[in-house]
């Protein structure tokens, strides 16, 4: 096989449901369906779906960091590191971080034991990854398998656990809507999320399940204690901390270094912030929209859940850059252990032995970006689970 072949990824082709008006959202069927056990969505998935090929995984490795690399060599060596040029500073930090996170991804798969068959090229590949870009590899190994085993659950679900309407401060978010204006709140929304949504996330559980409490990924007891991370896990997150503490280190050497702190804004946390801006809106997207549900604990289970989160249309550049990241998370929530180059096969699998129960929305990302931080403020109880507010 070449690398050209190795890395290309065939068209991904899936059950879409248009839905282009909110009022034409169904929410009424979900418990007239039936949903398949494990068993049956295990058996339509092509068992070659599941196998890992650690030489495969270093080529697409080879390729996010050449697409990475490429940026930052060019503007070394042609941008000069002036406020004149700032316009082709930003330009670089959107070029490099949206390449930059397809290595975030790689290293993800490495978390969900997804990259290769060794333990210690995955682990190593995956601690260097997230570590370099301040992401503290086992604490958020630990954390996401939370977030997929508790998928909308309601209370024990991790990141973007949307509140209720009877949460404290709900009416105040939905009377500053109104003075502000659709527009102006889906904005300020927006751009807070991006910016702040990955930091606060990982120092204080931001959007994490309500029955945790605050959680901090570096710190695993004392005021943040829970069952986020137990006693044994407290090693490999220290681990993760020093990590991260040393790559902090190695920056502000940098900065003395070189005599000013500008060089390390303008080649790293530029694209860094690009990095996590791209991580937080494609969970946000994933498990967040009027017509997703979420389940209290006498409604919820493992594969109702899985199947709530939903696939959207990135396009062809996005998704080779992302490996396919966005465009067939659903395949990911229901078999974790399916490396993203046989996701889209499985996606296809899963699309059409259960139609009735696989998301895929084709409304352009930017649009569902819009909707989902202008309208889904919290959610109320309804027949089916928990749904987002109309207002």
């Amino acid at each position: 096989m070449s690398a050209a072949s190795a890395v290309a990824e065939p068209a991904l082709r899936v059950i879409s449901r248009p839905r282009d008006e909110l009022s034409d959202l169904d929410r009424s069927d979900l418990a007239q369906r039936r949903l398949p056990t494990r068993a049956e969505v295990r058996a339509v998935i092509p068992d070659h779906c599941f196998e890992v090929s650690t030489g495969r995984s270093l080529l697409h490795l080879a390729l996010s960091l050449a697409l990475t690399a490429v940026p930052v060599v060019l503007a070394a060596r042609f941008l000069p590191l002036t406020w004149a040029w700032a316009p082709v500073w930003i330009l670089y930090a959107l070029v490099t971080g949206t390449a930059g996170i397809g290595l975030w991804v790689l290293a993800h798969e490495c978390g969900h034991g997804a990259f290769s068959k060794n333990r210690w090229i995955q682990d190593g590949v995956g601690y260097v990854i997230h570590t370099a870009m301040l992401v503290p590899y086992y604490s958020w190994q630990r954390s996401h398998a939370v977030h997929h085993a508790k998928t909308n659950h309601l209370t024990q679900g991790e990141t973007h656990v949307p509140r209720t309407t009877a949460t404290r401060g709900y009416s105040s978010k939905v009377g500053f809507r109104q003075r502000l204006g659709r527009a102006p709140y889906a904005l300020i929304s927006i751009l807070k999320m991006l910016v702040l949504g990955w930091p606060a996330y990982l120092l204080f559980g931001t959007t994490g399940g309500p029955e945790r409490g605050r959680t901090n990924h570096f710190v695993p007891h004392g005021p943040f204690a829970s069952d986020l991370f137990p006693a044994r896990w407290y090693r490999r997150v220290w681990a993760s901390a020093a990590g991260v503490l040393a790559v902090h280190v190695a920056l502000v050497a940098w900065a003395f270094s070189a005599g000013s702190i500008a060089p390390v804004i303008a080649f790293y946390v530029g694209p860094l912030l690009v990095v996590n801006a791209w991580l937080v809106a494609y969970t946000w997207l994933q498990h967040s929209d009027h017509d997703i549900p979420h389940f209290d604990h006498e409604d919820w289970s493992w594969l109702k859940g899985a199947f709530q989160t939903v696939d959207r249309p990135y396009g062809p550049v996005v998704d080779l850059l992302h490996h396919r990241i966005g465009s067939t998370h659903v395949a990911h929530h229901i078999d974790h252990r399916i490396p993203h180059y046989r996701a889209d096969e499985a996606t296809s699998a899963i699309a059409a032995a259960f139609p009735e129960w696989y998301r895929h929305d084709p409304t352009p990302v930017p649009k569902a970006l819009w909707r989902v931080a202008g309208d889904c403020l919290a959610v109320e109880d309804g027949p089916d689970g928990w749904y987002y507010t109309m207002q």
